[in-house]
C-alpha cells in the first residue's frame, strides 16, 4: 500500500517507534514526517534513499534495526526487492563493498532467502 506519506500514514510505524521510547516515537513521527511531507521526491524515492544512508551508517542489524524499517517502508511504497538488491550493489561502489556486504545478509535473513 502506497501512502502520501510514508510516516504520518503508516500507524504501525508509528506503533513500532513508539514502543522503542513513547517520546522517541513521537519525535521521529514529527521531524520525519515533516521531510517526507516535501513534495518534490516521490516516497519510494525517500524510502531507496534511507536504505542507501542505512548502508553508509551501517545499521543494518540490531533491535529496532532502521534497515528493516525501510526497507519495508520501501516495499509498502512499491519498490521491489529486485530494485533493493540493485541499490546494495550501487551502493558497494558508493559506500563501501564491506559496508553493503552487511546489508545483504540482512536482507536474505529477513526474506530468508538468497537474493
Amino acid at each position: 500500500m502506497e501512502y502520501q506519506n510514508a510516516v504520518l500514514d503508516d500507524k504501525e510505524l508509528q506503533k513500532n517507534l513508539k514502543s522503542i521510547n513513547p517520546k522517541f516515537g513521537d519525535l521521529c513521527t514529527r521531524v520525519a514526517g515533516e521531510v517526507w511531507s516535501l513534495p518534490l521526491i516521490d516516497q519510494k524515492t525517500k524510502a531507496l534513499i534511507t536504505i542507501a544512508v542505512d548502508v553508509v551508517n551501517q545499521d543494518q542489524t540490531g533491535p529496532g534495526s532502521p534497515f528493516a524499517a525501510h526497507v519495508h517502508m520501501a516495499l509498502k511504497q512499491g519498490a521491489t526487492l529486485e530494485e533493493i538488491e540493485e541499490l546494495l550493489l550501487f551502493m558497494c561502489v558508493y559506500g563501501g563493498f564491506n559496508k553493503a556486504v552487511g546489508c545483504f545478509g540482512t536482507l536474505n535473513e529477513m526474506f530468508n532467502s538468497s537474493l
